[in-house]
């Protein structure tokens, strides 16, 4: 359940906060007051799009701040997306805006606008002014379905697209792999040809960089060995260190049996003496190894161009050169069985196609079983919302071709009057027609899925009268299990508030600021005689609303 707003420097919002209600939260307000702010605030803070023009004025950043209550499911989806829950047990969602960076947080912890998205989708559910319009898409039918099928439809409609996929990939290998003979000689003998060349050069991995190794030594080699003689004179010993330190160690030796302290001195100098002839010998073997002719000198250089050719032309490093030739081998072999393998891959699509063909069936059956419980409950609802004749299918056909979506077509059909066939929702729904039936699927929605909020952005367009009496009755009904905001103009609607807040616009000091505030009893009657059209809150307009709180009050007791 949404708990509270907190909107700051939006638009005409200097500072406010909401808290909301159980049950049904209705929010009025004059035209033009702000009343479609409040969801923009609220799609902001899920992650939707921010402008530079949504900033207030002289403001340098915007926040919006939702706090829900945490229900079971909402833990156990912050588990799998590893995020903490608060010491409360709620979730806060905020976002702090400034013109071209935005920070997202759950709980205090930075996360990117997908991760709240995917939060919201088990928070929260939101109807937008327009959503309705989206029914006259057929693609919108087909998702409200496999929406409605649940979980039973989840498994063939992932298996449908995978094997969709694995049908193109096939296909697009068949559609790269049609050659003629000449094309075919023409690759083979230049696949023949790259082979042998790395075939001959009888690669070994790693060599590349022991050459490398050696041919700087030889190059710098004259440069190495008279620094190196040159250290192994001080060094050495004859003249050397190695020399002066024989001396060093025989003369404290021979005064050793004096002092045990002398003794150890004795160890540490011969240990050094010891280290700096192991390092002797060492020079002596180097320098033994810069010794070559230029007969080795050209063998090392020869061995590295050619190395360095085949890299240049096949790949970064031996291994990879290595690679290519495994890929060039497994061509050739491709190509001498070049029917049979382009056999293979026909009979691998046929069966791919088989296979989804199957997939395909049993999402149908899925489909099919499920438009006819939602056919049922659609009827049902738009009944209840003043479709008295009304006669309306969830069709399923056959497509015209096999999508990643199946085989099927969705369409909503509907009639209104008697005697007259069913047609598209586009030929025959008007505007008020299309927010019924959106309000209609939306309250069928929330009950499968079990969403703790829905929020309707004037689900009234289009309606007035008794029509108006039944979606009031039926968001009374949802809000009996689910907390539901509406916003609206009707007189009808508000009269069901179980909380009723009003949207206000006002000027000071030469800016304009819009606020919300929660109503009591008293002014919520105000608020519902100047919706019931009153200029002045008269008695007989007081009275009014009176009578229509009251109808209101008697529906929800029954």
């Amino acid at each position: 359940m949404l708990q509270s707003l907190h909107v700051k420097n939006l638009a005409l919002m200097e500072e406010t906060e909401i808290t909301f209600g159980e049950g049904l939260n209705i929010l009025t307000g004059e035209t033009g007051a702000g009343k479609s702010l409040l969801i923009g605030s609220v799609n902001l803070a899920l992650g939707g799009k921010f402008e530079k023009d949504m900033l207030r004025k002289g403001a340098e950043s915007a926040m919006v701040e939702l706090v829900f209550s945490c229900e079971e499911k909402v833990k156990q989806k912050l588990m799998e997306m590893d995020l903490e829950l608060s010491e409360d047990d709620s979730v806060i969602i905020s976002r702090k805006m400034q013109v071209g960076k935005s920070t997202c947080k759950i709980n205090g912890e930075t996360v990117t606008a997908r991760q709240v998205k995917e939060l919201a989708e088990v928070l929260i559910d939101i109807h937008g002014q327009h959503e309705h319009q989206s029914l006259l898409h057929k693609k919108k039918h087909m998702e409200i379905l496999d929406a409605y099928c649940g979980k039973e439809g989840v498994l063939p409609a992932e298996q449908v697209k995978e094997l969709y996929a694995e049908c193109k990939t096939i296909r697009e290998t068949l559609e790269a792999e049609e050659r003629d003979e000449q094309a075919l000689a023409r690759e083979r003998a230049l696949a023949e040809f790259e082979l042998s060349e790395i075939l001959e050069a009888k690669l070994v991995p790693g060599e590349d960089e022991q050459l490398e190794q050696r041919y700087r030594v030889m190059t710098n080699s004259k440069k190495i060995t008279e620094n190196l003689l040159e250290s192994y004179h001080y060094s050495g010993n004859e003249e050397g260190a190695g020399s002066a330190l024989g001396r060093a160690l025989r003369t404290l030796m021979s005064v050793t049996q004096y002092d045990e302290r002398l003794e150890q001195l004795a160890e540490q100098l011969s240990e050094v003496e010891s280290l700096l002839s192991d390092y002797n010998r060492e020079v002596a073997d180097y320098l033994g190894d810069c010794e070559f002719d230029e007969e080795d000198f050209k063998a090392v250089e020869d061995r590295l161009n050619t190395l360095n050719h085949l890299k240049g032309k096949y790949g970064c490093t031996l291994e990879d050169v290595l690679a290519y030739g495994e890929k060039q081998q497994a061509l050739i072999e491709k190509l001498d069985d070049y029917d049979a393998y382009m056999e293979k891959l026909k009979k691998d699509l046929a069966q791919a196609e088989d296979k989804l063909a199957k997939a395909c069936g049993e999402l149908s059956k899925v489909r099919r079983q499920n438009a006819v419980l939602l056919t049922k409950r659609l009827t049902e609802a738009l009944v209840q919302l003043n479709f008295l004749t009304v006669d309306f299918e969830v069709a399923v056909r056959e497509a015209d071709r096999i999508t990643e979506k199946g085989a099927d077509e969705v369409e909503f059909l509907i009639s209104t009057n008697p005697g007259e066939s069913r047609k598209s929702l586009s030929q025959v729904a008007s505007g008020g027609e299309l927010s019924r039936i959106m309000l209609a699927i939306k309250t069928i929605m929330a009950t499968k899925d079990d969403t703790d909020t829905l929020i309707f952005d004037e689900i009234d367009a289009g309606i007035s009268g008794k029509t108006a009496w039944k979606v009031a009755e039926q968001l009374s009904k949802v809000a009996a299990k689910h907390q539901v905001l509406c916003i609206t103009h009707l007189p009808q609607i508000a009269a069901m508030a179980d909380t009723h807040f009003v949207i206000e616009k006002s000027s000071m000091d030469n800016s304009t600021i819009t606020d919300i505030y929660e109503l009591n009893e008293e002014k919520s009657l105000g608020e519902l005689a100047r919706l019931l059209g009153s200029d002045s809150l008269t008695e007989a307009a007081l009275g009014n609303a009176r009578q229509m709180r009251s109808q209101a009050l008697s529906y929800k007791q029954k």
